[in-house]
């Protein structure tokens, strides 16, 4: 699956969040840069430590104009245990079905000890106040992925 193109506008969605309300992408039109991420699963190491780095640069996503939407394909009620174990001050949103996940080209075929199953390639869009894909970052390092984010906004003029 191929990733939206840069500079088209991002693949509109609706999800549920953390605690049941629908989340769409066209809500920050015009008001909010996003930052899309999509992790494979709530509680798991890796996307603890990337969601704990974004979690402590809150301040500095803000400063920059800037939302925060995580992705999994976990249920609504794991993704509330998430932010309560966890204390995560952005929104997680519930893609059980990983059709936005198909839609930005981060589902597909991962290999793990050997096995080889379908699943979230972990995967950050960012996406401009006018709706469009600005940067897509299809290399993410867990341990500084909001580091990275924050520097790409900065280069980007965001």
């Amino acid at each position: 699956m191929a990733f939206p193109k840069v500079g088209n506008l991002a693949p509109a969605f609706s999800l549920l969040d953390q605690d049941g309300n629908s989340v769409t992408l066209k809500q920050f039109r015009d008001k909010k840069n996003v930052v899309l991420y999509f992790y494979p699963k709530a509680m798991t190491p890796g996307c603890t430590v990337q969601a704990c780095g974004i979690r402590d640069s809150k301040k500095a996503l803000e400063k920059a104009d800037t939302v925060v939407l995580g992705v999994s394909p976990d249920p609504v009620a794991r993704l509330g245990k998430f932010i309560e174990k966890q204390d995560l001050n952005f929104t997680l949103l519930s893609d059980e079905d990983h059709a936005v996940a198909e839609k930005y080209g981060a589902w597909g075929l991962k290999k793990f000890m050997g096995r080889e199953f379908m699943g979230i390639l972990r995967t950050s869009f960012i996406i401009g106040k006018d709706g469009r894909l600005k940067h897509v970052m299809d290399t993410v390092k867990t341990k500084s992925h909001h580091d990275d984010v924050l520097a790409l906004i900065k280069e980007l003029g965001l």
